[in-house]
């Protein structure tokens, strides 16, 4: 039997169906919208579907190489196209108020915008045409815009009229982008409206001209034609048309662009079969398979059709899927398409290949096709057609046509040895062409020979001496290169050898051609590339004795290997220095010990130790560069002092001894060099070997351990280094040592070093300069150090003492060593401020009077006076200077410390010094009142008035009793701070000072300025009976301040705070003053009825009734004053006094005398309160006369309803006014006034407020008629709630059907009938709700559930009646809750839950089972029932059910059926019953094909079968899943030695390999040993397998290995060589390219043929050739049907 041609593949759900749906519009009969904006597959790379969800749309990008693993990505576009072939992105969004689309291409990779563009109108269909160019499709154009550059959509064409009005549903491009197509579809012909019509618009890019037809699919394909070089390009598309009652439905495959003077493709055509079922399908995709040469064409409806591309054969057709196909996608490497249908699924379909050829061939009977199908396509199943055909060909002496056939041969079964041998045997005719060359001819042209044909045809041409040809075919590639091959060219050309050597890896060949061509470098660049082992060491061997530079290259690219140099360093080291080639050795040891490793010790050493002995400069210069560091360096040591590298020995010795023993020989040591070795030193040492340098030549190593200590003096310690100078008294060195460091230090004891050092070396000048300059030297010590130095300099001591305050004692050395020039010289040149100083030394040393003068006199105004002025009267010898500072004053000095001595020496002599005080302006009053205090207090009062020294004249005045001055002083002043000062309370004298102010010298002031500072300074100090005091005798007394305001308001303010007493009598006493200000203050201070007094006195009405009633609180005075003044705003505080109190009443008629109406709202407050309505209303009347408020004429209404005057109410109403009509009908209903709220809302026809009010008073007819008016949801709840309530179920039968409407109503309505027990009346509602003409579901829903609950017996026929409008989940529920399991069980089946459906009935079959819809409760049925339920049951649910209940044998042909799914629990299922079958064949076979198991578990349970079989199983997982030990120890140990070697190769583990070689040599398994050699040839060492051969006596065994390796070593050497033909590839391939251009010019010489198929004529449509014979049985297994004789397959029963 012949199974079916086409496979399904795949089918992945990656959506649910109700899922997909929210992503797709489908309408009745093909007015569906295929929106390719929110789902589009390319190829088989990716499918992507736009979500629109809330608040964000999503895109959601599936690769088909992991569908379960899909990628969301957030959008704000409204639909998104994947590229076919990398990461990016377009979206699209129209843009909000206009009908243009903006465009973006995004890489997801980079997170980058690579392109956008605004189109100037909506795209209607888009698509990515190529991976780097988008289709775009508006309503009048197509544009392409192209992902490369920054170039904008490119206009290609304009749609036709065949177009308008179309729905575009494809667009499509021919792969040179030089043919297009854009096809659409529209409602169909108004005889036959469900047929779809197809147009299509093909379109030469060449020529710019379209051409419109009718078409539902279409597609491009190239086809070679016998004859034709070039491909054709050809163009398929189906129709499905109506035409005179006919319709006719045809297959067009068309030639576009006929080449001139070549053969061309003839046009053909075949019929579409659509069964009478499939009458209004029709095409919606075609996909061209190039791998197969077929064409599918896919229907709507998801029909299948097959054609063959060369001949429009039919070669199959079947039904692949139950629901509407939408999408589909070319697989391209599988030779089949994709398919997206309405459920969600991607279907896979392509060509069974193993049942494609035998199926045309015997089902079909149609050899020819057969026979082509299997060739294009490569297809096993004519192997018996080809081989007879060729031999019937070869027979009749046909040998081009046989070669032809052999040479296009499905899978290549008569290109065999056997073949050319038969064409060898062919006798040759003259002048004819061999038959065997004819073939060969034949193959080149149609491709590439294999080894044997490439070896016998250069066989040929090498006899002929033909090389350029065997050149030439090298170069086209149509030969096949083999060691063979390069042997035999090898005798002509051993370049051309070398290239084919190359190409066939014959690895030991090239490198054997690149030693004879002594290209040694290219040996290992080869060697790298192929993974070859060359013997390294005998190739440099011979390098060496002819090129020793190369030799050392050679070398050097050996250490640069990867996995390290394969020659040993010293080796090839030893190798170079055999011949005495230490140049050449260093060389490479100084390259390769680059990278300084501690393994390269001996090396280093080495390279070392050869030149030291042979070229000492060379081993220097390798020190110096210091790129080694692991040698051996004692050794190298002891070679450097031999060579007399002293430096360098120094530099390595490690010992004290050595070290002192090579640095003593400072004539050959660089002292720069010996100075930097002294730094590697330990602080120790350095001091030791110093110490030595010092004994062995003191004058001549002085230099360099000053150095030393210098650059290392904090290594080795600023101490010890002196010390070291000091212990061989080189005060030189330490003069030297210490200068360099001086700068940098702040050592006292350094600076005092070297001022001593510089000292006792002579160096007086450094001596000064750094006594001048440092400061860090200890003066005490220097100063003593250079007197004892006695030098004859004593500019240094001068120095010391100056800058360091010791000039008594440097005066008292000069004056005492007669050194009196200094002196002079000191005061006169260095420091003539410190003439003071020597001025007070000199009187005590008792230096003569006039050598003093004349010191003083020498210097005059650079001599500070104060300081001279203390040092000389501290002596009591102030008189000194009498005529120094007279001559100062001569001179016109205005120096205050002059005049300061000049008027004590006045004072002290008491010559008028009253004149001077009062008289000299330069003298410092506080310095000379000071000095008067003790002589004379008056004459230091007038030195400190003189100057205003308050602090110095309130001491003296309060110590001396001088209280009068001191009171005059202070008034005169006038200083805020001074008279707080005097008149603080902790002054003791504050008492005295007082009286002296107010009895002498206020009164004697006539300054206002001077009293009023004196009143603010006893009200600043809080004095204020003082101040009343002063007051009282400034004001009521007659004085030129006694009308004064300020004052007057003062004094009744003061009494205020101080004696309120007073306050009274002084209001009736004085008149000019501030009436209202006092009035307030004395409010303040609590004193009211002096403030009512001040008030009336001034006529302040207002203020005067506000005491009475704020302070005093006495409403009925100040009743009594309103009724005496007679004010509207006196009686306007008191109404708000009054309405404080809660005096309602008497507040109202108050406001009603004052006329007020601005406290409305108050008075409305405190009404309602004290529920005065009619007081009220009059208020509100005279209110409303002044204000227009709404808040009034509201609150008129209340106080009417409250006084129950309903018909005030009306007549106000009608009348103009501002009230809130709605509020107060909301607060009269709310406070149960209802008559007074239902005339409001009748009024303002807020019906919904009357129908409750109307309610509230039981007049419920009126109630909803006002509902029925209002017409709100909530109003008609409100009143069918109270109607029900009521009992009155008519009336809330009205209400309830205006609310049920409401699916969100609903249940609430329900929940409030069945919460009262009114079951019936709920039921009676929602019967009379079904017929409403805005019934939904939910009315019908609610009414099941009643029924369900309270009327069983309508249940059944409800839910058969209305099925369709049930929301069925819902109603599930409730019957599984009450039971109804029969008609649970067709809700079940209506909502698609079969599952759900037989586990009820299988748990409640009395009551819900039913033969006509289940199968019978029969077991051994059960597969059947599985295998129809098979796509819609969970497998892995129905394997753990079967397997608890224990009957897992029971549904084994179902799991079978079913694996093909890869579910984990039914492989596993199935590989338990094999294993416990011990059905080995099929495990084997289930673990091939399904690897979604347990593997491990599986093998580890195998491991331990006692079968053979299945041990081998557990091994044959092992080495699947990686776990190569295992696996070869379990075959080892089951002696199943071939797995193993197997296992090994596999593994690609050198490791494993060689390890089973041991094992089977330790088991003495010889013949393995050998075989395991060529299993595991490319795993195994050859140094390894020879070792073990060897040792093991078995070399016979390995020498086959040997061989082998041998011969693939020499071939691949045979491989390099370089190619000598390029100029001449280059120079034909540019004539190819020159001849493919001329053809390209002349490719395109027409645009259409004129043979396109022509618009079917009437009475010529049709099915043609009478395909109508009953179906046949359908094939058993496959669910496919057979193909019947004619050629198209049956439909079957859908």
């Amino acid at each position: 039997m012949i199974r079916c041609p086409v496979t399904m593949l795949a089918s992945i759900m990656f959506f649910s169906a109700s899922f997909l749906m929210l992503l797709l519009s489908y309408e009745p009969g093909y007015q569906s919208t295929i929106r390719y904006v929110h789902t589009c597959h390319h190829g088989v790379r990716k499918v992507h579907l736009c979500q629109e969800t809330s608040p964000q749309n999503s895109v959601v990008i599936i690769d088909m190489n992991m569908p379960m693993q899909p990628l969301r990505r957030p959008i704000t576009a409204d639909s998104a196209l994947m590229n076919p072939n990398s990461r990016i992105l377009a979206l699209k969004a129209q843009l909000p108020g206009t009908t243009q689309d903006h465009l973006q291409i995004f890489n997801i990779e980079l997170k980058a915008k690579m392109k956008s563009h605004q189109m100037p109108e909506q795209v209607v269909f888009w698509k990515w045409i190529t991976p780097k160019m988008l289709g775009l499709v508006t309503q009048t154009s197509v544009y392409h815009w192209s992902l490369e550059g920054e170039s904008e959509p490119v206009k290609m064409f304009e749609r036709t009229t065949n177009l308008t009005n179309n729905q575009i549903i494809n667009y499509r491009c021919d792969p040179s982008e030089k043919w297009l197509v854009l096809i659409g579809i529209a409602p169909g012909s108004p005889e036959r409206p469900q047929l779809v019509k197809g147009n299509m618009q093909l379109f030469s890019v060449d020529q710019q001209r379209s051409q419109a037809l009718e078409a539902h699919a279409a597609s491009f394909a190239s086809f070679k034609v016998a004859g034709n070089e070039n491909p054709s390009t050809l163009i398929c598309f189906a129709s499905k048309t109506h035409n005179a009652g006919q319709i006719t439905s045809k297959l067009h495959v068309i030639e576009l662009g006929a080449q001139p003077g070549k053969p061309g493709f003839t046009k053909k055509q075949a019929d579409l079969f659509f069964p009478p079922d499939f009458a209004d399908d029709f095409p919606v995709a075609m996909q061209i398979s190039q791998k197969y040469g077929l064409i599918y064409v896919i229907t709507k409806l998801g029909l299948l059709f097959v054609y063959d591309l060369e001949t429009a054969a039919a070669v199959y057709r079947n039904r692949i899927s139950p629901d509407p196909i939408f999408l589909t996608s070319e697989a391209s490497s599988l030779g089949g398409f994709y398919a997206v249908n309405r459920r969600g699924q991607v279907l896979l379909a392509t060509v069974n290949e193993a049942t494609l050829v035998p199926f045309v061939s015997g089902q079909l009977n149609n050899l020819e096709l057969a026979v082509n199908l299997a060739k294009r396509g490569n297809l096993p199943g004519a192997e018996n057609l080809v081989v007879q055909r060729f031999q019937e060909l070869f027979s009749q002496t046909k040998y081009k046509e046989a070669a032809e056939l052999a040479a296009e041969s499905p899978q290549g079964i008569l290109r065999t040895p056997e073949t050319v041998a038969k064409f060898q045997s062919v006798p040759v005719q003259s002048g004819q062409t061999p038959p065997l060359l004819q073939y060969f001819g034949t193959l080149l042209t149609k491709g590439k020979l294999n080894a044997f044909e490439s070896l016998e045809l250069s066989r040929l041409v090498v006899n002929q001496n033909k090389k350029n040809l065997l050149e030439n075919w090298l170069a086209e590639d149509k030969l096949e290169c083999s060691e063979d091959l390069g042997d035999l060219v090898k005798t002509v050309d051993n370049d051309l050898a070398l290239k084919i050597y190359i190409k066939a890896r014959a690895t030991p060949k090239v490198v054997a051609a690149f030693a004879e061509r002594r290209e040694f470098d290219k040996i290992l660049i080869y060697s790298k590339q192929v993974g070859y082992i060359p013997d390294y060491l005998f190739l440099l061997q011979n390098i060496l004795r002819s090129d020793p530079q190369g030799a050392v290259n050679f070398a050097l690219m050996m250490s640069q290997m990867e996995g390290g140099c394969p020659v040993d360093y010293n080796t090839i080291t030893d190798l170079f220095l055999q011949r005495n080639m230490i140049r050449e050795a260093t060389a490479f040891l100084l390259d390769v010990l680059k990278p300084n490793l501690p393994e390269h010790a001996f090396l280093q050493t080495k390279v070392l130790e050869i030149n030291l002995v042979t070229y000492p400069n060379v081993a220097d210069a390798i020190l110096a560069n210091g790129m080694f560091s692991h040698y051996d360096r004692p050794r190298i040591a002891q070679l450097c002092e031999k060579a007399g590298l002293y430096m360098r020995a120094l530099q390595h010795y490690s010992e004290l001894p050595d070290i002192k023993r090579v640095i003593v020989n400072t004539h050959a040591i660089e002292p720069q060099a010996l100075v930097e070795f002294f730094g590697t030193l330990s602080r120790e040492w350095a001091l030791e070997c110093m110490k030595d340098l010092l004994l062995v030549n003191l004058r001549g190593n002085l230099q360099i351990i000053v150095q030393v200590a210098k650059e290392y003096c904090e290594q080795l310690g600023l101490e010890p280094c002196i010390k070291l100078f000091e212990q061989f008294r080189s005060y030189e060195g330490l003069y030297f040592f210490l200068g360099s460091y001086l700068s940098s230090s702040e050592d006292p004891e350094i600076h005092f070093k070297y001022i001593e050092a510089a000292a006792k070396t002579g160096q007086i000048k450094e001596v000064e300069r750094v006594t001048r300059e440092s400061n860090f030297y200890d003066p005490e010590k220097t100063k003593n150090f250079l007197m004892e130095a006695k030098l004859p300099d004593a500019r240094p001591l001068i120095n010391v003492c100056d800058r360091h305050g010791f000039v008594p004692d440097l005066t008292h050395y000069l004056y005492t060593n007669n050194m009196l020039r200094y002196i002079e010289g000191y005061v006169q040149k260095v420091n003539p401020g410190n003439a003071p100083l020597v001025v007070g030394q000199l009187l005590d040393d008792e230096c003569p009077e006039d050598f003093i003068k004349g010191l003083i006199l020498s210097v005059r105004s650079l001599l500070p006076v104060e300081p001279l002025v203390e040092q000389c009267e501290k002596r009591n010898r102030l008189r000194l200077l009498s005529q120094f500072l007279e001559h100062l004053v001569s001179e016109g000095s205005q120096d205050v410390h002059v005049h300061n001595a000049l008027g004590k020496i006045i004072i002290d002599s008491n010559n008028n010094p009253e004149h001077f005080l009062t008289t000299n302006p330069y003298y410092d009053s506080r310095v000379v009142g000071k000095y008067c205090e003790k002589r004379d207090p008056t004459l230091a009062v007038v030195a400190y008035r003189r100057g205003q020294c308050d602090d110095e004249l309130i001491n003296v005045t309060n110590k001396n009793s001088l209280f009068k001055l001191q009171a005059r002083y202070v008034v005169e002043r006038m200083d805020a701070d001074l008279w707080a000062k005097v008149l603080e309370p902790e002054n003791e004298y504050r008492r005295q000072l007082i009286d002296q102010v107010v009895s002498t010298a206020l009164p004697e002031s006539k300054s206002p300025e001077q009293v009023s500072a004196a009143v603010k300074a006893f009200m600043t100090a809080d004095l204020p009976h003082e101040l009343i005091e002063l007051l009282e005798k400034i004001v009521l007394q007659n004085s030129a301040f006694s009308g004064n305001f300020n004052l007057q308001n003062l004094l009744i303010l003061t009494a205020i705070k101080a004696d309120p007493s007073r306050v009274m009598d002084y209001i009736n006493r004085l008149d000019n003053f501030d009436g209202p200000a006092v009035g307030e203050v004395a409010v303040e201070g609590q004193l009211y009825e002096e403030a009512f007094a001040i008030f009336k006195k001034f006529n302040l009405n207002v203020q005067a009734v506000n005491v009475l009633l704020d302070n005093i609180q006495s409403i009925e005075r100040a009743v009594e004053f309103a009724f005496r003044v007679e004010e509207e705003a006196v009686w306007s505080q008191v109404a708000k006094a009054q309405l404080r109190e809660g005096l309602v009443s008497d507040a109202i008629e108050s406001f009603i005398r004052a006329d007020d109406a601005t406290q409305f709202l108050d008075v409305i407050r405190a009404a309602e309160d004290a529920n005065v309505y009619h007081d009220l209303v009059r208020y509100l009347l005279m209110v409303r006369q002044k204000v227009k408020e709404p808040k009034v004429d509201s609150e008129l209404i209340y106080a009417y309803a409250k006084i129950d005057r309903l018909g005030d109410i009306e007549e106000f109403i009608l009348m103009p006014n501002v009230a809130n009509l709605q509020n107060v009908g909301d607060r009269l209903y709310d406070a149960e006034l209802y008559e007074a709220a239902k005339i409001i809302f009748a009024f303002i026809s807020n019906w919904a407020k009357l129908a409750i009010t109307l309610v509230k008073l039981k007049q419920f007819q009126g109630a909803v008629d006002a509902a029925r008016k209002a017409n709100s949801s909530k109003t008609w709840k409100e009143v069918c709630f109270a109607c029900v309530d009521a009992e009155e179920f008519r009336l809330a039968q009205i209400c309830g059907l205006n609310i049920i409407i409401q699916v969100d109503d609903l249940e609430e309505v329900s929940n409030y009938y069945q919460n009262r027990g009114c079951f019936n009346e709920l039921i009676s509602l929602m019967e009379s709700g079904l017929g409403l003409e805005r019934a939904h579901m939910g009315i019908f829903t609610e009414l099941g559930v009643l029924y369900a609950r309270y009327r069983y017996e309508k249940l059944m026929e409800h839910i058969k009646l209305f099925s369709t409008r049930l929301n069925i989940p819902k109603l599930i529920r409730v019957c599984d809750e009450q039971q109804h399991w029969k008609e649970l069980t067709y809700l079940y089946i209506q909502y698609d839950e079969f599952d759900n459906a037989a586990t009820t009935i299988m748990n409640h079959s009395p009551d819900a089972w039913d033969h006509m819809q289940f199968k019978d409760e029969h077991p051994d049925l059960i597969n059947d029932l599985l295998n129809v339920l098979a796509l819609r049951v969970d497998h892995t649910r129905v394997v753990d059910i079967l397997r608890k209940a224990g009957h897992l044998h029971l549904i084994k042909p179902y799991m079978v059926a079913v694996q093909s799914n890869n579910v984990s629990a039914v492989n596993e299922a199935l590989n338990e019953i094999y294993v416990e079958d011990e059905d080995y064949e099929r495990l084997r076979e289930s673990v091939d094909m399904h690897d979604n198991f347990d593997q491990i578990g599986l093998a580890q349970k195998l491991e331990k079968h006692e079968l053979l079989e299945m041990r081998r199983i557990a091994a044959y997982i092992y080495k699947k899943a990686g776990r190569w030990k295992q696996s070869i120890a379990l075959s080892k140990k089951d002696k199943l030695f071939k797995d193993a070697m197997e296992t090994c190769s596999q593994s690609g583990d050198r490791e494993l390999s060689e390890e089973l070689l041991v094992y089977f040599i330790e088991q003495g398994k010889k013949e393995c040993f050998a075989s395991c050699l060529f299993v595991c040839y490319e795993l195994i060492r050859p140094d390894v397998a020879l070792e073990l051969a060897w040792m093991n006596n078995m070399i016979d065994f390995v020498f086959p290995y040997l061989l082998q390796f041998i011969r693939e070593y020499t071939g691949k050497v045979d491989e390099l060589i370089k190619d000598k033909i390029e100029a001449q590839i280059e120079v034909k391939t540019k004539e190819k390219e020159e001849k493919d251009m001329v053809a390209q010019q002349n490719m395109y010489a027409q645009l259409l043929p004129l043979a396109l198929p022509a618009p079917p004529m009437p009475g010529m449509g049709g099915v043609a050739g009478g395909f109508a014979p009953p179906p046949p049985p359908p094939m058993a297994g496959m669910g496919m049907p057979p193909m019947p004789p004619f050629g198209m397959p049956s439909m079957g029963n859908y």
